[in-house]
């Protein structure tokens, strides 16, 4: 009698199973196949070289005049680096992100695609994660590029300052991503979608630093305000991350660097890293939500 209903129960479990497997295999072949056709992409091509030269290039800067031949140590290259990527990894996963939805939706094959035995969702996560390992793919060759002759140069001091830039910048590019990703999933052609994520990308350039303390003179903000404003800005939540795992001290960026230092402490970098995970999570979730609950293509 107990052997029955044991029986019975374990068949809809292996079913669930090997449903939850036959999704996920799903969404890795469409991370495959989105990954495949970004490295073979003149703009995969385009932003690898361009990043590539720029980091060697900041890094040779930043010691110019050093005595070092040259070239920075991975500390120094870091601060020089911070600024250049603040600018050009949001533009690159943002224009990445807006073209992908509806890049396929203007050529037509959207609807091919949705016609294959996969969801909505498992279509948008596939393509997320493949263009999302495409761009880290893109940063690492980078910066691997630039460490190489670093530590052939000066060797490895501060070169886990140098890590956590990585991590951090890969970390801005998913969250950027995610926000790409959404306004390619609203927008019904490309060019508007690459406007829309041109347009979010010069928000958040421009509420970065000037916003900011334009805000904070106009409407005389106090600093835990001006601080709360300001880490809801995934620009300026990877700038401080970045900095305060350089072992820098916050107060170069003023009252509101001393206030996180002091307010948060050790807590700060994981605060900052939640930051980064929420601007991640939410635009994907909602860009899901959207996506599988639209009827038309």
């Amino acid at each position: 009698m107990t052997a029955l209903p044991v029986e019975t129960s374990s068949e809809p479990s292996s079913s669930a199973i090997g449903s939850h497997l036959s999704r996920v295999s799903s969404v890795i072949a469409f991370a495959r196949r989105e990954f495949r056709d970004a490295i073979s992409s003149r703009w995969f091509i385009l932003y690898t070289v361009a990043f590539t030269v720029l980091a060697v290039a900041v890094s040779f800067m930043s010691l110019a005049g050093s005595g070092s031949h040259g070239f920075a140590g991975f500390g120094r290259t870091t601060a020089g680096l911070l600024n250049l990527i603040m600018l050009v990894v949001p533009l690159m996963a943002l224009i990445a992100g807006a073209g992908s939805i509806a890049g396929e939706r203007e050529r037509g094959t959207l609807l091919y695609l949705l016609a294959q035995p996969i969801s909505r969702t498992e279509l948008l996560l596939g393509k997320y994660i493949g263009l999302a390992v495409a761009l880290c793919c893109s940063m690492c060759i980078g910066f691997g590029l630039s460490a190489g002759v670093l530590a052939w140069r000066v060797g490895g001091v501060g070169i886990s300052a140098f890590v956590m830039l990585v991590l951090f910048t890969c970390m801005l590019a998913l969250a950027m991503l995610s926000v790409g990703m959404l306004l390619s999933v609203l927008s019904r052609r490309s060019g508007v979608a690459t406007g829309l994520g041109l347009f979010a990308w010069l928000i958040l350039v421009f509420l970065s630093d000037l916003g900011l303390m334009a805000g904070t003179i106009l409407f005389k903000l106090r600093v835990q305000e001006v601080f709360a404003i300001g880490v809801m800005n995934p620009l300026q939540a990877f700038k401080m991350a970045v900095i305060v795992n350089m072992n820098a001290s916050l107060d170069v960026l003023g009252p509101v660097g001393m206030y996180a230092s002091q307010t948060f402490g050790s807590m700060l970098p994981w605060i900052l890293a939640l930051v980064l995970g929420v601007w991640t999570i939410v635009p994907l979730a909602i860009a899901v939500l959207i996506f599988s609950k639209r009827g038309s293509v």
